[in-house]
C-alpha cells in the first residue's frame, strides 16, 4: 500500500478505530452560539474535531459544502487542523474529467490525503489522481443512495453488474497500492461480493449513520488486511441538535458520544 494507506493503517491501529468523520458543515445546521461568525464552518469542524478525534480514523469533508470562497477556507483550515491532530484527510468530491480540468480538480490532492473521484470517464479521466502515489483514491463503485441501482446495478453482455466491472477495472488501476472502493452499507450483499471479488482494495463504506446501513457488514467485508473505513456524517456531527440551546459543551460533547459509541460498535465485528 502508498502513503495515505500506510498513515491509515497506524492510525487505525492507534486509536483502534475505523471510524471516518465525515465533516458535510452544512451551514443551515451550524448552532448559532458559534464565535466565529466570520468562518463558522471551520469554527463549527474545530470543536467537532476536538471531540471526535480520539476516536476517528480518518476525516471526510463532503466539498458540496464548502464550495464558495468562505468555504474553501474553511476547509483548508480544517485540513490543516486535524492535521495537527495525526488525522489523515479524505476530501469526498466524486471528481473526473477529461485533459486540463481534471489535472486541475487533483491539485485537490495538494491539500487533502486522500479523494473520491467518479470512474464514469474511464480510466483517463481519473490518471491524474491514480498518479499521485502518495495520496488514496476511492473510487465510486456501489453507493449507499436508493437510486444508485439505477446505473450501477445494470447487466453488462458479459452478464455482471456494472459496479463490478468498475470493481474489476479499479483493481487494474491499483498500479501504485492507492486505490479504493466507495461501497455503501446499505447494500450488504454487494459488499461480500465485492471483498471476494477484489480482496487488496480497502473500502469507503458510508451508510452507517444516519442511512442505517449495515454495520457488520461494512466491518467485516469493508476491510482488506485491517485497512478500511466505515462513514459517519450526520449522526456524529448534529448528534448535539437536541442539546439545550447554547450548550456548547452539551452539544459538541454528543458528537464526542456518537463517534465513541460508533467506534465501540464497529470494533465488536473487528
Amino acid at each position: 500500500m502508498t502513503a495515505f494507506f500506510d498513515h491509515l493503517r497506524e492510525r487505525i491501529d492507534r486509536v483502534d478505530s475505523v471510524v471516518s468523520v465525515g465533516l458535510d458543515a452544512d451551514p443551515d445546521r451550524i448552532p448559532d452560539f458559534l464565535d466565529d461568525r466570520d468562518l463558522p464552518r471551520w469554527a463549527f469542524n474545530r470543536r467537532i474535531i476536538d471531540a471526535t478525534h480520539e476516536h476517528a480514523a480518518c476525516y471526510k469533508p463532503n466539498a458540496a459544502f464548502y464550495e464558495d470562497a468562505d468555504g474553501w477556507r474553511a476547509l483548508r483550515e480544517t485540513i490543516a487542523y486535524a492535521h495537527g491532530k495525526d488525522v489523515p484527510v479524505l476530501l469526498d468530491a466524486k471528481r473526473a474529467d477529461i485533459g486540463n480540468t481534471s489535472r486541475r480538480y487533483a491539485d485537490l490532492l495538494d491539500t487533502a490525503d486522500a479523494i473520491t473521484v467518479n470512474p464514469y470517464m474511464g480510466r483517463d479521466s481519473l490518471d491524474p489522481f491514480l498518479s499521485r502515489e502518495e495520496a488514496g483514491v476511492f473510487v465510486l463503485c456501489r453507493t449507499s443512495n436508493p437510486g444508485g441501482a439505477d446505473l450501477q446495478d445494470l447487466e453488462l453482455a458479459s452478464g455482471e453488474p456494472l459496479y463490478r466491472r468498475v470493481a474489476a477495472l479499479a483493481d487494474l488501476w491499483n498500479e501504485h497500492g492507492n486505490v479504493g472502493l466507495v461501497v455503501g452499507a446499505t447494500a450488504p450483499e454487494e459488499l461480500e461480493t465485492l471483498r471476494q471479488e477484489v480482496p487488496d482494495l480497502p473500502f469507503l463504506v458510508p451508510g452507517v449513520g444516519a442511512q442505517g446501513g449495515d454495520a457488520e457488514a461494512a466491518v467485516e467485508y469493508g476491510l482488506a488486511d485491517g485497512v478500511g473505513l466505515v462513514n459517519s456524517s450526520r449522526g456524529i456531527i448534529f448528534a448535539g441538535e437536541d442539546a439545550p440551546d447554547g450548550d456548547e459543551g452539551a452539544y459538541f460533547g454528543a458528537a464526542g458520544q456518537a463517534a465513541r459509541q460508533l467506534q465501540r460498535r464497529l470494533n465488536q465485528f473487528r
